[in-house]
């Protein structure tokens, strides 16, 4: 049994990848299915994995899926079939018969290895860089924590979206008017929507830090003044320290402005007037909104987005070590 002795007592068998060069992970908590790039990353080989979607951190061969594991199985049994035929067939013979009467005999080994079992990676939503640690990664939805790191992506994706505001804005310039106008109005509300996924999530991770996780884990981020109030009875963090008082109100009226875009075809109403003060728009009339004052939002977002993260993970440093 040659061939079979020198296949050894163990196997290595190396996963495919898809043509982007992901390799499919599941987690053995939630069962969720995602991708990572390996060679991206933190290249440690006995770092854990963790699950971007619940944060379970594991060995990294225990998120193997299903159908990797029945690959790998069928790879082996390929390999243990096949020497054990080519084995057998060593030991055919054949002898012709002799003589008038003479009775031949003899061994033919027919069949074949079992065949290996070929799977397919599934194609996912959300392409990530960690801008941590530089993994590739790639999930359903879009919030997640990074595999190899474990830093959470909500700050990197209202990044993201705030930069495609930008491009509306950019966009919006060389518009005809009325496009312009459509182009800049988006820009705003996307901008304010990006905060709200971004306030949302981060309170979601974080919320066992916070007075009332429940509370915490349904929080809005779409009215900058109640979104300070909530925020400090919750995680005791003052959003306005974030900016200077000027820019606080600024953030007010943009955010404002954004709530009757969205939900007064962008007339002027009583509510508007009292909580922003803005002396220059007209009780029924459109609201006017400016490039540069769009520009300023987007930037006073993304340093609420920053100081927020900043303080959350503050937080989360100091339970740990009372713990």
């Amino acid at each position: 049994m040659r061939h079979l002795k020198n296949l050894g007592e163990k196997f290595s068998v190396a996963l495919p990848k898809d043509k982007n060069g992901y390799l499919g992970r599941a987690c053995p908590r939630c069962k969720k299915y995602f991708k990572i790039t390996p060679g991206t990353g933190l290249l440690d080989a006995n770092l854990p994995c963790s699950c971007p979607y619940c944060g379970h951190s594991s060995a990294p061969n225990e998120f193997n899926t299903k159908a990797q594991i029945e690959y790998a199985k069928s790879v082996v049994i390929n390999k243990i079939t096949g020497a054990l035929l080519k084995d057998l067939k060593s030991l055919e013979f054949s002898h012709k018969p002799r003589g008038a009467f003479g009775i031949g005999i003899s061994m033919k080994v027919e069949g074949r290895a079992e065949p290996v079992r070929r799977y397919f990676e599934l194609e996912l939503e959300e392409e990530i860089v960690c801008d941590s640690c530089g993994l590739k990664y790639t999930v359903y939805g879009t919030f997640a924590f990074c595999p190899d790191c474990r830093k959470h992506n909500s700050l990197q994706i209202l990044r993201k979206n705030l930069a495609l505001a930008t491009q509306q804005i950019d966009l919006s310039e060389s518009q005809t008017s009325e496009l312009s106008k459509i182009l800049l109005h988006d820009a705003l509300e996307n901008c304010v929507s990006a905060f709200d996924g971004f306030g949302r999530e981060a309170c979601s991770v974080f919320a066992k830090h916070a007075t009332d996780p429940a509370k915490a884990a349904a929080t809005s981020f779409q009215n900058i003044d109640g979104v300070q109030r909530n925020v400090l009875n919750l995680f005791a963090i003052d959003l306005s320290l974030a900016i200077p008082a000027d820019k606080w109100a600024l953030a007010t009226i943009g955010f404002q402005k954004r709530h009757l875009l969205a939900h007064k075809m962008g007339i002027v109403d009583e509510s508007y007037i009292k909580s922003t003060n803005d002396q220059s728009s007209r009780l029924k009339r459109k609201v006017q909104i400016e490039v540069s004052e769009v520009r300023e939002m987007i930037e006073i977002v993304d340093q609420l987005g920053e100081f927020f993260i900043r303080e959350l993970e503050r937080l989360a440093g100091q339970s740990s070590s009372k713990a």
